[in-house]
């Protein structure tokens, strides 16, 4: 089996040494490159053919959410996903960073095997979302943007879904996993990942991070505490 390729980008040279011991102790990973910057984290993801990204924010010269956003809009590097790194596990440049492109985000403090466990889930292009992080991430910062959920120029967003794919789609945005939403609509696990990513063809996300983000900015869901307008 072909090892998942990792490049590790964090400006802290002990933190980079904790995480490559931690990824290479993986037989299924590999570590393929160090970036200190997130120039370098770009240049690394092209020239070592990663699989995954694992960024900090917080980086001089060029910052993981800027970094995440020019690896997203690069055609040759589509199959590159980014896991985030942060001190907090919801922030606003956390919530930026899933905008720019990021597949999802992990805590530092998080265990070895949840940082591992993690990297396998965005290789895998599934995201990194539990539902109180999406529901709290999202809801606490999206509605900060001018006209929240809904506004001018987004109600046509998923046009393109049908009646079934919309209803999933705002489940998803709620953090709910495809077997949740299978039970809940009593539907197979598979049915409803093929809804799922039929959904992320048509409106062309990236993967379930983007899907929640398309959802709230088209007011298919709303947060908690906000009336519909």
């Amino acid at each position: 089996m072909t090892a998942v390729r990792v490049v590790l980008a964090d400006d802290q040279d002990i933190v980079r040494a904790g995480l490559r011991l931690i990824v290479d102790s993986a037989p299924d990973l590999t570590v393929v490159g160090e970036a200190a910057t997130g120039t370098q984290a770009i240049q690394l993801a092209r020239q070592a053919v990663a699989d995954v990204v694992l960024m900090d924010i917080r980086m001089p010269e060029l910052d993981g959410i800027a970094a995440a956003r020019r690896i997203a809009a690069d055609q040759d590097l589509a199959g590159v996903r980014i896991l985030i790194l942060t001190t907090f596990e919801v922030d606003e440049y956390v919530f930026e960073a899933l905008r720019a492109g990021a597949s999802g985000f992990l805590g530092k403090g998080a265990r070895p095997a949840a940082l591992l466990d993690a990297i396998r889930t965005v290789a895998r292009g599934d995201s990194l979302l539990s539902p109180a992080a999406t529901r709290g991430l999202i809801s606490r910062y999206l509605t900060l943007d001018a006209g929240g959920p809904g506004r001018a120029g987004t109600s046509d967003l998923l046009d393109p879904l049908t009646g079934r794919e919309r209803e999933i789609v705002a489940l998803v945005a709620t953090g709910m996993s495809n077997a949740e939403i299978a039970d809940r609509l009593t539907l197979s696990p598979l049915t409803v990942k093929t809804h799922v990513n039929h959904a992320m063809t048509k409106l062309d996300a990236r993967d379930r991070a983007q899907l929640v983000v398309l959802a709230y900015q088209a007011g298919l869901t709303i947060p908690r505490g906000r009336r519909a307008p």
